[in-house]
């Protein structure tokens, strides 16, 4: 295919940010204009995307769509593919922007165009990071994306906001200046940072142990895995609706991503030998951030130590080198990425109607708002893993995986799905049933118009790929096979050499 669908799929959203940014707003009107602007930038950048979908070809593991231009004399390359992992990651971002957008209406009081241009010049890095086919350019996305969300936190977030926004922008970018180093050591010693040469070259196995550990200070801050997790509750309790849908459904996406891509991929050997730390580090985040879930007054929180627990099982099932872990893996982040959107949709519902996140605000909301109780419940139950819903895929697969590879793992694993059933129903229960003690809700909006779209729109994919998931397995299934095969190719020759 000639036409460049994945740079238009980048370069579409910063030329929308470029179009709102020199236009003038006056007025109301104006204001709504622009919105709808920004709106019809993210629908067709969707529409594009499920275009790609359309055309991807299942049945080969090879990177498609790839373009490649010369770049800084030849030391960098602008190189960009996707693959059956990519492909669905690309989906979700320009699935879940629009419905941010669309959530402004109640949510963004002041600097409305400022805030729509951050959105859409951080979907163009998201979409970037995912399409990544060289390690610079690669960490070029990945980094950019720190600023925009720095923005979104500091500006329009709440109290503290200003806190939460240095602590998640040092957090993250103090992990990524290693990465960089890595990536810098990588081209001296390969003489390249184009990963497809890399995948055929080789990692000198020397430098593999300290080049993984470089790119894990980097991936592990931003999955976020225990203890470097801490800046998430912060940033999520700050952030405005969008921004921490945003954070939550794609910024911990991308190093998810960057585990399977990288970590996996390039570096297989180093990856073997890390395995335990990795399990430990995961069985320490499904357990314990359940618990402190479990002890949370304010509703942002709660969702924010929920989605540790659940990267903890993304980073259990990856390093399981198993089909079923890594596919599980790849299932659960999508789901996740749904879910949480949704759950910070909905306290965004609660919070622009009463100004508070506090659980102890609610109570009996059953019986004022049935719409809202109703799709809240699916949302529950899907980040609980029930069958049926996108969330019992994934953690399923994982748990298969583990059990493959370590029994005691996946048992101690298991109890997570106890704990998450228990602080998310925990949660349910106090906000929509029970005594109606706080008066002042009685005067409370049922869902409008809009809120009822967004939140229906991710109600669908929830239940469909829960009970239907083949179309998500199929794209990924050929590219794992790949990944797997290709490191245990990777596992023979170090053994074949050290023997």
């Amino acid at each position: 295919m000639d036409f460049p669908i994945l740079s238009s799929l980048i370069l579409l959203p910063t030329v929308g940010a470029l179009f709102l940014l020199f236009t003038k707003v006056s007025t109301i009107k104006s204001q709504q204009t622009i919105k709808y602007v920004a709106l019809f930038v993210t629908f067709v950048n969707f529409f594009i995307s499920i275009y790609l979908w359309y055309l991807f070809d299942k049945s080969i593991y090879q990177f498609q769509f790839v373009e490649e231009k010369i770049w800084l004399d030849g030391f960098v390359n602008y190189k960009v593919g996707v693959d059956g992992i990519s492909i669905l990651f690309i989906i979700l971002t320009t699935f879940i922007t629009p419905l941010c957008i669309i959530s402004v209406n109640n949510s963004i009081k002041s600097r409305l165009k400022d805030f729509l241009i951050a959105i859409l010049i951080l979907e163009s890095l998201m979409i970037g990071v995912f399409c990544s086919l060289d390690l610079v350019v690669f960490y070029l996305f990945f980094e950019g994306g720190l600023i925009p969300m720095f923005l979104i936190i500091g500006i329009w977030g709440g109290e503290r906001r200003v806190y939460s926004a240095f602590k998640f922008f040092l957090y993250t970018l103090l992990g990524s200046v290693l990465m960089l180093i890595a990536i810098i050591v990588i081209y001296l010693t390969s003489g390249t940072t184009d990963v497809v040469k890399l995948y055929d070259l080789g990692i000198n196995t020397d430098y593999q142990n300290l080049l993984w550990l470089a790119f894990f200070s980097s991936f592990a801050v931003k999955t976020p895995m225990w203890p470097v997790h801490t800046w998430l509750p912060d940033a999520h309790v700050e952030a405005p609706t969008a921004g921490s849908v945003l954070l939550a459904a794609i910024l911990l996406k991308m190093a998810g991503y960057g585990f399977l891509r990288f970590s996996v991929g390039l570096f297989p050997i180093a990856s073997e030998f890390f395995v335990p730390l990795i399990y430990g580090l995961s069985l320490i985040a499904i357990i314990y951030t359940s618990l402190v879930a479990l002890m949370q007054e304010d509703m942002k929180k709660l969702i924010a130590y929920s989605s540790v627990a659940h990267m903890g099982f993304v980073t259990l099932g990856i390093f399981t080198f198993t089909q079923q872990g890594l596919e599980g893996s790849i299932i659960q982040m999508i789901s996740h990425g749904l879910v949480a959107a949704a759950l910070f949709f909905s306290v965004g519902v609660l919070y622009d109607r009463t100004h508070s996140r506090l659980i102890e605000t609610y109570g009996g909301l059953v019986s004022l708002i049935p719409k809202y109780s109703i799709l809240l419940m699916i949302f529950t139950l899907a980040a609980v893993g029930l069958p049926g819903t996108s969330g019992f895929v994934g953690e399923f697969l994982i748990l298969i995986g583990a059990f493959q590879d370590n029994f005691i793992v996946a048992a101690v694993a298991s109890l997570g799905v106890i704990l998450g059933a228990a602080y998310m129903l925990w949660l349910y229960k106090r906000v929509i049933f029970g005594e109606l003690k706080n008066k002042q809700l009685l005067t409370i909006d049922e869902l409008n118009k809009s809120e009822l779209f967004i939140l229906i729109c991710l109600t669908l994919p929830v239940l469909f790929f829960g009970f239907y998931p083949e179309p998500l397995l199929n794209t990924v299934e050929v590219s794992v096979s790949n990944l797997i095969q290709m490191y245990n190719n990777n596992l023979i020759i170090s053994g074949n050499s050290n023997g």
